[in-house]
């Protein structure tokens, strides 16, 4: 197939394009073992698109539905004892969560100060989680943000593919080969089917309506957690239905990398590039923590401290052999803190630096 022949085509011939290219490239990386690797070769493929050329993209409305979708997945992989477990070592799960955010935080400062990116964008770019009110925050703080996307698009990129290959080298993974058809259209429940659907559509317009902050996904994840566990509903989420969500949001984050943004981004990409390198070997440390002091397997001390975006490590979770109530519950309570003290802690940063600075100027 011919990229450069597709991407010139009518829209509708684009995006069947794309579909194929993902389809066939996801096949592959599905075949060679990878866990989400219906997340990731979207994901990839949607990159390539993008450089290329691609003006394909894909709305709100697409993303918050699949988001939905990845709430209830997370939903009906809960059990019971998270909320005890949580209540019992909440001190545990507050403390390695505010390190990851320290960490975080200090390496914006620290780029903000070399001045790696103009203004205020490294503040901005590198808080772990809420990529998308990062982005629109950080205008307004002094930032730029098609940079902001660029660093924290990169780093979701770059931690869902590294948490995927370590899945794959260190657990066993829990899907089915792309070529049995039982596995894609296996019988269900059609009434089950459409109690998810309704409490997905439901729980997503609540969230969004309500503007809770990342509600598209946490809305349903809670309504679900509730229904299941007390024993109301069982949520059905057939391969094929998932696929879909996994796609549409590998696209979202793929084609989010424009040609623009990337050359704008290429005079500082190497520092970026080792700033989120730095972040992730540092929560690896984290999870080696939680492994020899309490005896945590290491994937799910991984995961649980992976600072990936919240839908990308539940979707990686979700198809390998972890503890998925431990991983959700450390990942949740950072998007939660990163949408809290995140702005708050950059914008001060900001006029911190940005008072430095005036005082450096000459009378």
């Amino acid at each position: 197939m011919n990229l450069s022949s597709v991407l010139s085509t009518t829209p509708w011939r684009a995006w069947l394009g794309l579909l194929v290219v993902s389809v066939l490239f996801s096949a592959v990386l599905e075949l060679l073992g990878l866990p989400a690797a219906l997340l990731l070769g979207p994901m990839i493929v949607g990159i390539v698109f993008s450089l290329r050329g691609s003006a394909l993209r894909i709305g709100k409305p697409g993303f918050y539905a699949a988001q939905t979708m990845i709430g209830c997945l997370v939903a009906r992989s809960l059990e019971a004892d998270v909320v005890v477990d949580f209540f019992n070592r909440w001190w545990l799960f507050l403390s390695v969560t505010l390190l990851v955010l320290g960490i975080a935080a200090t390496q914006g400062w620290i780029l903000a100060r070399k001045q790696v990116l103009p203004g205020t964008t490294a503040i901005w770019g590198t808080p772990p989680g809420a990529a998308s009110v990062m982005v629109i925050l950080s205008e307004s703080g002094g930032g730029d943000p098609r940079l902001v996307a660029f660093m924290q698009y990169l780093r979701v990129l770059m931690v869902a593919g590294t948490a995927s290959i370590v899945a794959a080298m260190t657990a066993s993974h829990s899907g089915m080969s792309v070529t049995s058809a039982a596995y894609w259209f296996p019988p269900f429940n059609l009434i089950a089917l459409l109690e998810t659907l309704m409490i997905a559509a439901f729980g997503g317009w609540l969230g969004i309506k309500l503007k809770i902050p990342g509600g598209a996904l946490l809305t349903p994840l809670a309504i679900g957690a509730a229904l299941t566990l007390s024993g109301v509903v069982e949520l059905v989420q057939p391969p094929w239905l998932l696929a879909i969500s996994y796609m549409l949001l590998g696209w979202r984050i793929g084609l989010g990398f424009t040609l623009a943004v990337v050359r704008y981004a290429m005079r500082a990409f190497w520092r970026i590039l080792f700033s989120i390198v730095l972040l992730m070997v540092l929560c690896g440390g984290l999870a080696i923590g939680l492994v020899v002091v309490f005896d945590i397997d290491p994937l799910t001390a991984y995961l649980a401290t992976s600072p990936g975006g919240l839908d990308s490590v539940a979707i990686i979770a979700a198809s390998t052999d972890v503890d998925v109530g431990l991983i959700m519950t450390f990942q949740t309570l950072r998007f939660l803190l990163v949408l809290l003290i995140s702005p708050m802690l950059a914008r001060a940063l900001a006029k911190r630096l940005q008072a430095g600075a005036a005082s450096l100027r000459p009378e």
